[in-house]
């Protein structure tokens, strides 16, 4: 794969009118220009014209480490405005089911990528007929995951508990959101596809010493 061009963005301001002037004189912001959304899309189009594809993997959780009762208004309200809507994009299970350490608000703004997904895929679907789906993918060593603080307690949880008890691979995760994009998935829109080795459908953790004497088959 090959980068044409890396555009700066930053994904909680939607145009220039909402940016305070603190971040404005921001030295993090000094010399730079057009990183809202509306000015991005604008230079994209001008670039390269209309997109065919989007693939959209942002999320932002400042306070992710703090359970949700402990989670600031500005905090959870973070998480949520920068972590919503695109046609291809990325969630997670925390979404539907409780996962400790996964905090700050993420839970809920994963719950909410996903209701946006199923309505965009109806709203952009009748309008511009495009399709709009979202991946749950599973347990990755990315840097992002290290912000949890024990990933790989959680990845080790995964390769006990999930029906193909392997590590999960970023290019897993791309394939299908390259399949997502593709004529092949033509017919597919408002779904939500896991990629997790199956992890999803799991009922309890079968690592439990409660089942130790049932004789549970293991990956060979």
């Amino acid at each position: 794969m090959e980068i044409t061009k890396v555009y700066p963005l930053d994904a909680v301001f939607d145009n220039p009118e909402d940016v305070p002037e603190d971040i404005k004189t921001n030295k993090r912001y000094a010399g730079s220009s057009n990183w809202t959304v509306q000015e991005v899309a604008e230079t994209v189009k001008q670039d390269f014209g209309s997109i065919d594809i989007l693939v959209h993997s942002l999320a932002n959780g400042p306070e992710v480490t703090k359970p949700l009762l402990e989670t600031s208004r500005k905090g959870y309200l973070a998480a949520i405005s920068a972590s919503s809507g695109s046609s291809i994009s990325l969630t997670y299970i925390a979404s539907e089911r409780i996962i400790p350490g996964y905090g700050g608000g993420m839970s809920s703004a994963k719950a909410a990528l996903e209701s946006d997904t199923r309505v965009l895929a109806f709203e952009a679907g009748r309008k511009h007929k495009v399709r709009d789906n979202t991946i749950s993918a599973g347990l990755l060593r990315s840097r992002a995951a290290k912000a949890i603080g024990f990933i790989d307690t959680m990845i080790d949880y995964s390769l006990a508990n999930s029906p193909l008890q392997k590590e999960l691979s970023a290019e897993e995760v791309g394939n299908t959101a390259a399949f997502l994009a593709s004529p092949l998935a033509s017919a597919i829109t408002g779904a939500l596809i896991d990629v997790d080795n199956g992890l999803n459908a799991m009922g309890v953790g079968v690592d439990s010493p409660i089942f130790k004497d049932l004789n549970i088959p293991k990956a060979k």
